[in-house]
């Protein structure tokens, strides 16, 4: 019975990793929102990693458990959305997925419709009256695996391999489907609630970015003025676009920063993004200053700096025009003029369908 935290992962390199075979198993790495689900007959509760219920938002995804998945059990995943574009290529909506953590079931029903999600099954906890979470992933694999043979969606079953060529093939291709990377998991392992067992191999990049404000950190105080984050952006046609943060730091470092930027502060009205300080409400590219259903309260104010100085961040991946997680402080690029920080610079995945990442998970 729930609350159960899901077993974690830790980031490795890929040749660690593939070192490691055959005493792994590899999978794809799934972009949503990680999930656990216990059914017992109807009854079905859907949870997520901090065992929070989503349950209410994915009413379709309850339906398709009743009818999809055996009477009793207790499944590790993920939920997920996907998209079709225009050229007939379906890939993961991490952002469209976001809209579904919405208060108003009116809204949740209008969308299960219009953009239903999908539930990736990937580690088995219990079946019947057994549990699996003490048996070695080998065998947890191996009874999912017959217990849920033939699914087609919208619940699926993920694929394994351990095959290094083949992981490495996955390793580059799915992320044009939309996901993270790769997943390894000890054949021998029993399922360790909240520990990190499983190795995640996640893609690195780096970038070239316009450094446009900063934020104050929550312990930051008049008399020891602290960084919280860095606001980056790159340029484009219609200006300064806002691409994310950066946001690690030592508490040395941010008394650093903070100190380092004073000389480029500046008063809004003087900045690129000066507009979007009188728009009250989130808007399509998540601008500064603007609220959304995830920050109701939080204080989203910032310091604005003169777009003068380029940082050089890493990052795994793009969602939309914005880094879809924080980027990592690499270094200072002063070789480089901020008016050169653009998309053009970025890598982009070659489009890989997704219906051949769920395809052959039974196999």
């Amino acid at each position: 019975m729930p609350p159960i935290r899901p077993m974690l992962a830790k980031s490795v390199p890929l040749k660690k990793v593939l070192a490691m075979l055959p005493y792994v198993q590899i999978e794809p790495k799934w972009d949503g929102f990680r999930c656990l689900v216990f059914k017992d007959g109807d009854e079905v509760e859907l949870t997520s990693r901090n065992t929070k219920p989503l349950t209410r938002y994915f009413p379709e995804l309850v339906e398709a458990c009743r009818t999809q998945l055996p009477d009793r059990c207790v499944l590790d995943g993920e939920v997920f959305v996907a998209l079709t574009d225009e050229a007939g290529a379906t890939r993961l909506q991490f952002e469209v997925l976001q809209e579904r953590i919405h208060p108003a079931k009116s809204r949740i029903d209008m969308l299960a419709e219009k953009t239903p999600a999908g539930f990736v099954a990937f580690d088995l906890l219990a079946l019947g009256d057994t549990s699996y979470t003490d048996r070695p992933f080998s065998e947890r694999r191996a009874v999912m695996v017959e217990a849920l043979s033939g699914l087609s969606g919208p619940c699926y079953l993920t694929r394994t391999t351990e095959d290094p060529a083949v992981a490495e093939q996955w390793f580059t291709i799915f992320e044009g489907a939309g996901l993270d990377g790769v997943i390894a998991k000890p054949l021998g392992e029993p399922y360790v609630e909240n520990a990190r067992t499983m190795l995640k191999i996640k893609h690195e990049r780096t970038a070239d970015v316009v450094v446009a404000g900063y934020r104050e950190h929550k312990t930051s105080t008049p008399e020891r003025p602290l960084l919280g984050s860095l606001l980056l952006g790159l340029w484009t046609e219609d200006g300064l676009q806002h691409v994310g943060v950066s946001a690690s730091f030592t508490e040395k470092r941010r008394a650093e920063l903070i100190e380092e930027l004073q000389p480029l502060v500046c008063t809004i009205d003087q900045h690129p993004w000066g507009a979007w300080q009188e728009w009250a409400i989130a808007n399509p590219d998540r601008v500064p200053g603007t609220q959304s259903r995830w920050s109701q309260g939080k204080d989203l104010s910032f310091t604005p700096l003169r777009p003068e100085r380029v940082l050089e961040v890493k990052y795994d991946a793009m969602e939309g025009r914005r880094f879809r997680h924080t980027a990592h402080f690499k270094r200072w690029r002063p070789d480089r003029e901020p008016e050169s920080c653009g998309y053009d610079q970025l890598e982009q995945p070659v489009s890989y369908d997704l219906g051949e990442v769920l395809s052959g998970g039974s196999a």
